[in-house]
């Protein structure tokens, strides 16, 4: 079973470095309503463009990147 994008982001939630990487995983982890079991990058995408949760949208496309590439 393919990892969700929300386990995988929070690697970056312990980083000593903040980056906009490290704010994203915050912000995910603190909204409880967030699709921790998706790995679809629509619902995913909605999900945070809905909820303001980013101001820039290419954090989240370099995230959801670099989650296609590892995982």
């Amino acid at each position: 079973m393919k990892k969700s994008f929300y386990h995988y982001m929070m690697k970056y939630r312990a980083s000593y470095e903040k980056t906009h990487m490290s704010q994203l995983a915050v912000s995910m982890y603190e909204d409880h309503s967030f699709p921790k079991q998706s790995s679809d990058y629509h619902e995913v995408s909605s999900y945070l463009e809905l909820n303001g949760i980013l101001d820039n949208m290419s954090v989240f496309d370099e995230a959801w990147e670099r989650f296609e590439e590892e995982v």
